[in-house]
């Protein structure tokens, strides 16, 4: 998904009230265990319990400011975005193993599937990889595409380094020198906790995201940015404040779009005939 563009890159305070008010009122109702949306008078409440100002949400009649009603709309959003859309698109291992097997049978992949890590009955392929990577390869139209970059990601100008990412992505299109595209996958299938790995991978993609924004500003060189993620039971179940922070940080533009689950399947062919486009216009 991409972001709502009346969200898209507002300023940066706005962001910081999103952020402290989601700490302060919950990401989640204890007694549906949806995504939450805070009212005003919730807002307001919650910045004066920690003693910070509320004038910016509620004006001295209590009315909404302009700024209040900008961030109800986005919680609403957000909420309703994640309640309704993204819950519904993760997958489960058994489904995501079929989806992986019916498209390794329909595709004849000769890109890379890797393997996971896990031993004895969870020894599996990495199921969302091996989708993402057959999906590419399928619509990459015979580009290059490097499925496991070993190396730091780099911008040149001439054949001079302009900037190198401080970490690896999990992808690179066509190449891991100027690519036109970077991507993380987050498959969590067998996680039981939500752990700091898995808090970390999110991180992991705010930084990336940070350096390319800096990039974009500074040299005016832009890089598209994807984090492709999946598992039902460690992303919903157990880490819907991390949804929250992902559809936050999207619409802080540190990633261009965010895949779930399944959505990769519906959108990911659509990107990679972007990519393709763009890298022939580059000549």
């Amino acid at each position: 998904m991409k972001a709502e563009e009346r969200f898209l890159r507002q300023a940066k305070p706005f962001w910081a009230n999103v952020r402290t008010i989601s700490e302060l009122t919950g990401y989640t109702t204890k007694q549906t265990r949806q995504i939450k949306i805070p009212s005003l008078s919730e807002m307001t409440q919650a910045l004066s319990r920690v003693g910070l100002t509320s004038s910016h949400i509620l004006d001295s009649n209590g009315q909404p400011t302009a700024f209040g009603q900008l961030l109800s709309s986005y919680f609403t959003y957000r909420a309703t975005i994640l309640n309704e859309f993204v819950q519904s698109k993760l997958m489960d291992a058994s489904r995501a193993k079929q989806v992986y097997e019916d498209m390794h049978a329909k595709l004849c992949p000769q890109c890379p599937l890797p393997m996971n890590k896990q031993k004895r009955e969870k020894r599996a392929p990495l199921y969302l990889t091996g989708i993402v990577n057959m999906l590419i390869e399928a619509n990459a139209e015979g580009l290059p595409c490097n499925y496991d970059p070993q190396g730091l990601t780099t911008i040149t100008s001439g054949g001079f380094p302009l900037r190198t990412l401080a970490r690896r992505v999990d992808g690179a299109f066509p190449q891991v020198v100027d690519p036109v595209a970077v991507w993380e996958v987050k498959e969590y299938y067998y996680t039981t906790t939500f752990g700091s790995r898995v808090a970390d991978g999110v991180y992991e993609t705010l930084l990336d995201g940070l350096e390319l924004e800096e990039l974009r500003n500074e040299e005016g060189v832009d890089i598209q940015h994807y984090l492709i993620l999946d598992a039902y039971d460690t992303w919903w179940t157990k880490g819907r404040s991390y949804l929250c922070r992902i559809i936050d940080m999207l619409h802080m533009g540190y990633v261009d779009e965010v895949l779930f689950g399944y959505e990769v399947v519906e959108r990911l062919p659509a990107i990679v005939q972007e990519w393709v486009r763009i890298v022939k216009q580059r000549g």
